[in-house]
C-alpha cells in the first residue's frame, strides 16, 4: 500500500542519515570526548533544534500539512502554493527578528539553559559562542521544513527526507577541517550547523522547483488561512514546546552532575535515536499527510486501515531495537565509541551505556505515541497532545529529580525518567482516543502483535546470551570487537526475522505486494 511505500521511501533516506550522523559521532567522541568543549557544543546544539522541534518539525509541520492538504483538496494547487506563499513570509518576519535578538542576549539564556556551567568557565563561554554560530539553523530549518511540508503534501518524500543526510555531510567535512580552519573541534561542528542548514535549504527549495512547485515568500498577511493556521499551531506550540522541555530538563540537571554527564547523555540519545528517528519520523512524514486526506475526504476504512497499518510497523520495528539496546548497551556502546587513543574512554562507556539502556525503556511508546498524536493531528486537533504532553513532562522532571538525586542514579537516572515519561504519554493518548472512539483495532493488528511480542522476546533472549558470552571482545582490537558486535546483532536479528516469518506476521508476499497498486490480502 502507498503507506508502505512512504514509510520505505523516508525510512530507508533517514537510516541512511542516521548512518552518516553516527560517523559524525563517531570522530566527535575520538576528538572531543566528554569534556567541557563537548558539552558546550552539545548545548549549543540543543537550543536551535529545540525551536526547530517546536515550530518547523513540532507545531508548524502538523498544523501546515493537514491545512495544506485540506486546501489543495478543496480549492486546488494554486490556492495551497498561495497558502505557503504566504505562510513563508509570516515564518520569516517572526524568525529574522527572533533570531537575531536570541544571538544577542545568548549569555542570558545561557545562563537560563545551563545555570550549572557556572558564569566565566570555559563551558559557559563556549557555549555562549557556539550558540550564537548555530542559532541561524533555527531560520535556515524552518524555511527548509516548510517546503519539505509541501513536498510531503504532494506524496513527495524523498527530497525532504535525504536532507539530514546534506546535513551529517557536512558536519563531518567541518570536522575533518578543524586543524587547518578552526581552533578547536567544537568551532568547527557549530560552523558546521549553520553551513548544513544554508546546504539542506538549497537541496530542498531545488527539488520542489524541479517538479514546479515554486513558493517564494510574500509580505506578511493575516490571510483567513494563516489566521486558522495560527489557532492550530497555538495549541501545537504548547505542546511540541513542553515535550522539548523534556530534552531542556535533562540538560539543566545534567549541568549540576559532574563534567560529562551532559556529553554521556547526547552520545546514548543518538544511538536511541538511531531507530526512534528512522521509524518515528518514517511514520509521522508518510501517516500524516495520507490521514489528513483520508478524514478530509470522510473514507472512514481508509482512516482505520491507514492507522492500524501505521501501529504495526512501530512495534514490528520498535520493540526489538528496544530490547536490543537495553541488554546490549554496554557492548553496543564499548565497541563503537571507545578506543585506546581517543578521548571517549571505558568509564565513559560504561556510564553511557547505562544512559542508553534509561533512553531505550520508552522506545516503543514514543514511536507509537507519534501514532497515536497524528491521530489527532490529521483531525486538526492539536489540544489533545498539548494537555497529554504537559503530564508527561511534569512526570519526567518529578521522576529524574528523585532519582538522580534522591536515589543517586546519577545521569541514568534522567535518561529512565525520560524513557519512564513515554509509556505515560502513550497510556493517556490511548484512554483520550478510545473515550472518543478513534480507535479501531483491526483483525490484523490484533493477530500480529502477539506474535511480534512472542519474536521480541526470543530475540532478547539470544542477544543477552550473545552479549554475555561475548562481552571480553568488545574492548579488545577493532577487527574483534566489530566481529562481535555483528554477531550479537546479527544473530539477533536473524532470530527475530525468522520467528517473524514463521509465525506469518510478516510474509514475503505481503512485502511484494506493498510495493503494488493493490494493498496484500490479510491472511487469517
Amino acid at each position: 500500500m502507498k503507506l508502505i511505500k512512504a514509510m520505505v521511501t523516508v525510512g530507508g533516506l533517514t537510516l541512511v542519515s542516521r548512518v552518516a550522523g553516527f560517523v559524525r559521532d563517531l570522530l566527535t567522541a575520538h576528538i572531543l570526548g566528554a569534556g567541557p568543549v563537548a558539552d558546550a557544543f552539545f548545548v549549543a546544539l540543543k537550543l536551535p533544534n529545540f525551536f526547530r522541534r517546536v515550530t518547523a518539525e513540532g507545531a508548524f509541520t502538523v498544523s501546515f500539512v493537514p491545512l495544506y492538504s485540506k486546501i489543495n483538496e478543496v480549492e486546488g494547487r494554486e490556492a495551497s502554493l498561495k497558502f505557503a506563499q504566504g505562510a513563508m513570509g509570516v515564518m520569516a518576519g517572526i524568525l529574522i527578528p527572533f533570531t537575531i535578538i536570541a544571538m544577542l542576549a545568548m549569555p542570558l539564556v545561557m545562563w537560563v539553559l545551563a545555570p550549572g556551567f557556572g558564569d566565566g568557565t570555559t563551558r559557559y563561554e563556549l557555549a555562549v559562542l557556539f550558540s550564537r554560530i548555530t542559532f541561524p539553523y533555527l531560520l535556515l530549518m524552518s524555511v527548509t521544513a516548510l517546503l519539505g511540508g509541501v513536498l510531503n503534501a504532494h506524496d513527495r518524500f524523498a527530497p525532504f527526507a535525504s536532507a539530514p543526510i546534506f546535513f551529517n555531510m557536512t558536519m563531518v567535512v567541518c570536522l575533518l577541517l578543524t586543524q587547518w580552519l578552526f581552533p578547536t573541534a567544537g568551532h568547527a561542528l557549530a560552523w558546521g550547523v549553520t553551513i548544513a542548514g544554508v546546504v539542506q535549504l538549497v537541496w530542498v527549495w531545488w527539488c520542489a522547483y524541479r517538479i514546479g512547485i515554486i513558493v517564494k515568500p510574500t509580505m506578511p498577511k493575516l490571510s483567513p488561512h494563516i489566521r486558522q493556521l495560527f489557532r492550530l499551531m497555538v495549541p501545537g506550540i504548547i505542546g511540541a514546546g513542553v515535550v522539548q522541555i523534556n530534552l531542556f530538563a535533562d540538560i539543566v540537571i545534567g549541568s549540576f552532575l559532574p563534567t560529562g554527564a551532559i556529553s554521556h547523555l547526547y552520545y546514548a540519545d543518538r544511538l536511541n535515536q538511531l531507530p526512534l528517528g528512522t521509524v518515528g519520523i518514517a511514520i509521522g512524514a508518510a501517516l500524516l499527510p495520507m490521514l489528513s486526506r483520508a478524514v478530509a475526504n470522510d473514507n472512514k476504512a481508509e482512516v482505520e486501515n491507514l492507522f492500524n497499518r501505521g501501529l504495526e510497523a512501530c512495534f514490528l520495528l520498535a520493540l526489538p531495537a528496544a530490547l536490543a539496546l537495553a541488554l546490549a548497551s554496554y557492548p553496543i556502546i564499548a565497541a563503537l565509541f571507545s578506543s585506546e587513543k581517543g578521548a571517549f574512554t571505558t568509564g565513559d562507556a560504561i556510564v553511557t551505556a547505562q544512559v542508553l539502556a534509561g533512553y531505550s525503556i520508552g522506545l516503543p511508546a514514543y514511536i507509537a505515541g507519534k501514532v497515536l498524536a497524528t491521530a489527532c493531528y490529521a483531525r486538526q486537533d492539536t489540544k489533545t497532545p498539548v494537555i497529554v504532553a504537559g503530564i508527561s513532562v511534569v512526570f519526567n522532571i518529578v521522576v529524574a529529580l528523585t532519582l538522580v538525586f534522591g536515589f543517586g542514579f546519577g545521569v541514568a537516572g534522567i535518561a529512565t525518567a525520560t524513557g519512564l515519561a513515554g509509556w505515560v504519554q502513550i497510556g493517556l493518548l490511548y484512554y483520550i482516543l478510545q473515550q472518543r472512539k478513534h480507535l479501531h483495532f483491526d483483525e490484523r493488528f490484533r493477530r500480529v502483535m502477539p506474535r511480534i511480542l512472542f519474536a521480541s522476546t526470543a530475540m532478547a533472549v539470544v542477544v543477552y546470551a550473545l552479549g554475555h558470552g561475548l562481552h571480553d571482545n568488545f574492548t579488545s582490537g577493532g577487527i574483534l570487537r566489530l566481529a562481535s558486535l555483528g554477531a550479537l546483532v546479527g544473530g539477533g536479528g536473524m532470530v527475530y526475522l525468522a520467528i517473524i516469518f514463521a509465525t506469518g506476521a510478516l510474509t514475503l508476499t505481503e512485502i511484494k505486494a506493498y510495493f503494488k497498486k493493490t494493498p496484500p490480502q490479510q491472511n487469517a
